[in-house]
């Protein structure tokens, strides 16, 4: 109860990722269950009901399965629901991509601060290099 109320009056919350983690993993869990479920039932009409080994192995491949499916999943919501920051790291990443070979400071200079301009919409932006004279 403490600690609900501290959440509350202090607003330490991020509604926004306590959704999307919160159907992340009911929909990961769903999806686990039922290959679960489907792994055992195939497995126990091939080879004997209730064997140790069909349960097992049933449990290591939805295991195994846990994070991959995790991650996609999450990925996924992420851009449905925090737009914003999946935009952000696209927007990072491609400038990355663009910059990996520049040599020319100017150019730099430019293409940041057009990239900074374009996400971030300030009403001024400037870039101060230390060690430079301009």
């Amino acid at each position: 109860m403490g600690i609900g109320v501290g959440i509350l009056r202090y607003r330490l919350y991020d509604i926004d990722q306590i959704i999307s983690r919160t159907l992340a993993y009911a929909v990961v869990t769903g999806v686990l269950v039922a290959t679960y479920a489907a792994l055992v039932t195939v497995a126990s009409v091939v080879t004997s009901p209730s064997s140790p080994v069909v349960v097992a192995v049933s449990t290591l491949v939805v295991a195994a399965l846990f994070n991959p499916l995790r991650r996609q999943v999450q990925t996924r919501l992420d851009r449905r629901f925090n737009r914003a920051r999946y935009d952000a790291q696209a927007t990072v990443a491609e400038l990355r991509a663009r910059l990996k070979g520049a040599l020319d400071p100017d150019a730099v200079r430019a293409d940041l601060l057009g990239v900074v301009r374009g996400a971030l919409e300030p009403s001024t932006a400037s870039l101060w290099v230390a060690g430079t004279r301009r």
